[in-house]
């Protein structure tokens, strides 16, 4: 005799099934380009010390969700009711990719010693790394949306061209 399950446990696996669905991944488009354009200010600003940099870009990307997860909570929310604790823990979640996209480039910063780059060739891998991240994060969202392929095509060449438009600003800034 085989048992099947259901009750809570079920139900839970349908609701994880539910939110990988209708997950957004703007956050995490918008993180890639935060710690892109967070890279280029360190850039210009003269040179960081690794250390410093990985602070700068995990630090900035904790803040700005911070930021995502207050405007959502308190922007609408707000108005219609009071956030309860699994409106928040979701608002959080949600927001999170913000966070998970400066991770990359900050590993990028990080490892670069080991691949023997100064800090101007850290600056510049975290700064692929980052535009990399934005096509990326843009692709998965179009697919887990269920666009077309053509439609996956035109979003990461926007993003890529957004990517180049912030990489343009390094070499602006630098001459």
């Amino acid at each position: 005799m085989s048992r099947t399950r259901t009750g809570p446990t079920t139900a839970r696996g349908e609701c994880r099934a539910e939110r990988r669905v209708r997950a957004d991944y703007t956050g995490g488009v918008y993180g890639s380009m935060l710690a892109a354009s967070v890279v280029i200010g360190a850039g210009s600003l003269g040179s960081f010390p690794r250390t410093e940099l990985v602070l700068l870009l995990l630090l900035t990307g904790v803040a700005f969700w911070i930021a995502h997860v207050h405007a959502q909570l308190f922007g609408a929310r707000l108005a219609q009711r009071a956030p309860n604790r699994r409106v928040v823990l979701r608002v959080c979640r949600d927001e999170w990719p913000i966070v998970k996209a400066a991770v990359p480039p900050a590993v990028a910063v990080a490892v670069s010693p080991l691949l023997g780059l100064d800090v101007r060739g850290a600056l510049w891998l975290a700064l692929s790394v980052a535009v990399a991240g934005q096509v990326g994060w843009s692709v998965a969202a179009a697919r887990r949306a269920g666009a077309s392929r053509r439609l996956m095509a035109a979003t990461a060449s926007v993003n890529l061209l957004l990517g180049l438009l912030i990489i343009s600003f390094e070499i602006v800034l630098k001459h």
